[in-house]
């Protein structure tokens, strides 16, 4: 409890005097906007003309990058070659006041979005660091990685997956080598040191995927999750103890069905799970990001609004649209912003609610020197 009072009375605290030029008559739509983190296509900033609005008049919190174009099925998305990107991320970051979280899934092996055929250097998964558990070889491949992104002024990634194996057969988790292991005191030691050379090189790290995606017999990406009858508390154990030890950068949830927490809503979607489970139980005191709410899990069974307002009601401070599922909608910036200033204006979501999250983005943002120039 003494721990919660103090982190709250830090969060009320004024913000230091380089952020407080951007506070605006129209405040709100700022703080509306860091909540907002959005894909796009294009190898430079005008690669989608809307982006430039979503930056200077919408101020989207971040974007996200990706290496290939779903809806189209296009090899060319955001990622060329290491000079492209560098240059791409400057553009964004030149167009912004508030320095942009860019973030990019790189976590090593098959899931990464720089890839060696693009000139970029190779890299080991997951799974691969976990069964040889040494931490000599873990710490290569995280300041590696770190430093790769660094390079490329890349801020935050997707990682480390901290889902426990528990079914190997798992067509997204296990199957793709995303999980260190089977056993939550490798996973917490693996994860541990990737998130320390991440912080060493100036990198936000986000855990993921809250409460657990390890044990699913489905992806989420493609259709509704229930790891109900699969799903166990061990799965905690990773974000418990990386907590405990003080972690509070960043955690991604699941969109997991799991009745255990709550029977009527996914966990990204899920004020019990969230706000009771992640918050109350654990403790993190960091920014929620949702993971993307165009996934056909949230996108097929809740209306944008209703999908919005939940997951603002559940705790997630950062609300993801990858623009990469089964369609790209180059206005969703404009239209999830106008949703929450509609619900914030209507008396649905407080003012108060949007400032939590608010200010728990500029915490990180302050805390972590973000690499613009």
């Amino acid at each position: 409890m003494k721990k919660l009072l103090i982190t709250l009375l830090l969060m009320l605290a004024p913000l230091p005097a380089v952020f407080a030029a951007h506070r605006k008559p129209d405040s709100l739509s700022v703080k509306i906007g860091q909540m907002i983190m959005v894909g796009f296509r294009g190898l430079d900033a005008s690669g989608e003309p809307r982006l430039a609005d979503d930056i200077r008049k919408r101020h989207i919190g971040g974007v996200v990058l990706f290496d290939y174009d779903v809806p189209s099925a296009s090899p060319v998305r955001n990622i060329e070659s290491a000079e492209q990107v560098k240059r791409l991320v400057g553009e964004l970051q030149g167009m912004s006041s508030i320095p942009l979280f860019v973030a990019i899934d790189q976590e090593g092996g098959r899931i990464i979005r720089l890839k060696p055929a693009r000139g970029f250097p190779r890299s080991v998964s997951a799974a691969h660091l976990g069964m040889l558990d040494n931490p000599d070889s873990t710490r290569q491949a995280a300041a590696t990685t770190a430093g790769l992104l660094r390079s490329l002024k890349i801020n935050m990634d997707f990682a480390p997956d901290v889902d426990l194996n528990t079914n190997p057969d798992n067509p997204v988790i296990g199957k793709l080598e995303r999980s260190f292991s089977g056993k939550p005191d490798v996973v917490t030691r693996q994860a541990k040191i990737f998130v320390d050379g991440f912080h060493a090189a100036g990198i936000v790290p986000v855990l993921k995927h809250f409460p657990g995606h390890g044990s699913s017999t489905k992806d989420t990406h493609k259709d509704f999750t229930d790891v109900t009858g699969s799903w166990s508390k061990t799965e905690l154990e990773p974000y418990r103890e990386l907590v405990r030890n003080g972690y509070d950068d960043a955690v991604m949830t699941a969109h997991v069905f799991n009745a255990h927490l709550d029977n009527i809503n996914p966990a990204t979607l899920s004020k019990a799970v969230i706000d009771g489970v992640l918050r109350g139980e654990i403790g993190f005191m960091g920014v929620v990001f949702s993971d993307d709410m165009q996934m056909r899990a949230i996108a097929d069974r809740y209306g944008l609004e209703a999908a919005i307002r939940l997951a603002i009601e559940a705790g997630v401070d950062v609300l993801l649209f990858g623009n990469n599922a089964s369609a790209y909608d180059p206005e969703i910036a404009q239209k999830a912003s106008g949703i929450i200033r509609e619900l914030v204006e209507k008396g649905v979501i407080t003012r108060e609610r949007i400032d939590l999250s608010y200010r728990r983005i500029m915490k990180l943002k302050q805390r972590i020197k973000l690499p613009r120039e």
